[in-house]
């Protein structure tokens, strides 16, 4: 189980890559794991502000659909088109090609909620 520590992780199975007031975000190896092959990833709220918590999109594998939740407040600016001809990014490279969306940070202070890779591993048993 691949679980980066310069990363910060949710309870949801999201990672976050802090990169001044932008974060990058996507679905850990765990969960991507847990779903199976991922045929398609639906964001449609580019460009939209979307609160901590609330759903950005949703990840669909061959045997379920997964909503996406939100790590940070913040307006998603770009999404990942790679993911339109290859959702299966999503499983072989979690942390790099198949990362989900980036968004612009509107309260970078939520970032101390976050857990970081040893509290993580601890929620998945690893």
């Amino acid at each position: 189980m691949n679980i980066p520590a310069e990363l910060k992780y949710t309870k949801d199975h999201e990672w976050i890559k802090i990169d001044g007031d932008i974060a990058t975000v996507g679905i850990t190896d765990f969960a991507q794991s847990e779903l199976g092959d991922v045929v398609y990833v639906d964001v449609d709220t580019l460009d939209d502000t979307i609160e901590q918590d609330e759903v950005f999109g949703s990840v669909e594998a061959v045997k379920t659909v997964s909503d996406l939740f939100m790590p940070l407040s913040g307006e998603v600016v770009e999404f990942n088109e790679g993911l339109e001809d290859a959702p299966e990014s999503v499983n072989t490279d979690p942390y790099e090609s198949g990362w989900m969306i980036k968004i612009k940070l509107s309260d970078p202070s939520q970032i101390d909620n976050l857990l970081d890779a040893e509290a993580y591993k601890a929620i998945i048993g690893a």
